[in-house]
């Protein structure tokens, strides 16, 4: 009988954590050592963001440096992960009848292979990409999320990689570490509190959640993930959060681990 795998948000924040000895990486590493071995990793990049729902379909998927301005260190990393084409066909079949479109051209982008090359540092579990829809509200998200949910019982890790708060405009990007502002606290608090309540509706109205929310998630692209992860869930689910903290005062760094 196949274990039911954990479905896990992971809060990426600087594409650094890829290379550097952060508390966030050496947590990736240990979340890693902790949790079953999937038979396939389902990830859904806050990088991945554009009009329709398409899945990476290419055996060997390439490692995209969708950044600027970093170190040539960091450009020189590669995620050498294998895809899987087959598994296109399984998604269809899920989030029918929703079209989701063979994609040979993407990848694995920075959300995914900066947090996976620490937690399977590996590669030896193949990674699936898929993309989020830029024109769809946050319930349309979550319905996904649910609609994925069969797939913990088959072995595949559903990852989503963003960010609970993420507002670049505020970020502090001196050398110094920030203090967090007080908004992303609380939103940040806030956004524990229901999940550990279970309470999911007003994370997916997250407009609802007033002020803090708008400063938090100015673009949607980074939180959107939390739904998918929270739509797969289960009710009976332990709940667990590896990582937390603030990056330049207003990148949260939150991961949430639901079973």
């Amino acid at each position: 009988m196949t274990t039911r795998m954990p479905t896990l948000f992971i809060g990426h924040g600087n594409p650094m954590n890829a290379i550097q000895d952060t508390a966030w990486s050496r947590a990736w590493s240990a979340l890693g050592r902790q949790l079953p071995k999937p038979g396939l990793v389902l990830s859904v990049s806050a990088h991945w963001y554009l009009p329709g729902t398409a899945v990476t379909a290419m055996a060997r998927p390439r490692t995209i440096h969708d950044f600027g301005g970093f170190p040539r260190e960091l450009f020189e990393v590669q995620y050498p992960a294998r895809g899987n084409p087959v598994f296109v066909r399984r998604l269809r079949e899920l989030l029918a009848p929703v079209p989701v479109r063979a994609d040979v051209s993407w990848g694995l982008d920075h959300g995914s292979w900066s947090v996976l090359r620490h937690v399977f540092p590996d590669a030896d579990v193949p990674v699936v990409q898929l993309s989020i829809d830029e024109t769809q509200a946050p319930a349309f998200h979550h319905d996904l999320g649910k609609r994925l949910a069969p797939l913990r019982d088959e072995g595949v890790l559903i990852l989503g990689s963003g960010n609970v708060v993420h507002n670049l405009h505020a970020y502090a990007w001196g050398r110094h570490p920030a203090q967090p502002f007080d908004w992303a606290v609380r939103f940040e608090t806030a956004v524990r509190n229901l999940i550990v309540q279970r309470d999911v509706q007003p994370l997916v109205d997250y407009a609802s959640l007033g002020p803090d929310a708008e400063l938090s998630i100015p673009t949607p692209e980074h939180y959107l993930p939390l739904l998918y992860v929270l739509g797969a869930s289960h009710e009976d689910d332990a709940v667990g959060f590896p990582t937390d903290g603030t990056d330049g005062g207003s990148i949260s760094m939150l991961s949430v681990r639901l079973g």
